[in-house]
């Protein structure tokens, strides 16, 4: 069952623009190194990500558990 519903994934993503396509295969590669043990290294983009999270949070600019709650609530399907 799995290999029929990732064949019907992959057919569809053919018609996903590019960047969508490259963002899916770096997915795609993350999971395969942890399933076969090795380690992720992220990008600079990453980690320039992880770096400004940081900061906020050292700043105490930190999102409430209930707004990140109602933002998932929001973008959720019902």
């Amino acid at each position: 069952m799995a290999a029929k519903l990732l064949t019907e994934a992959l057919m569809r993503v053919e018609a996903w623009p590019e960047a969508a396509q490259e963002e899916l295969a770096s997915i795609a590669l993350e999971i395969d190194a942890a399933l076969s043990g090795r380690v992720y290294h992220a990008t600079a983009e990453e980690l320039s990500g992880i770096d400004r999270g940081l900061a906020s949070a050292n700043a105490g600019r930190i999102v409430s558990p209930d707004a990140v709650a109602a933002v998932f609530a929001k973008h959720r399907p019902v």
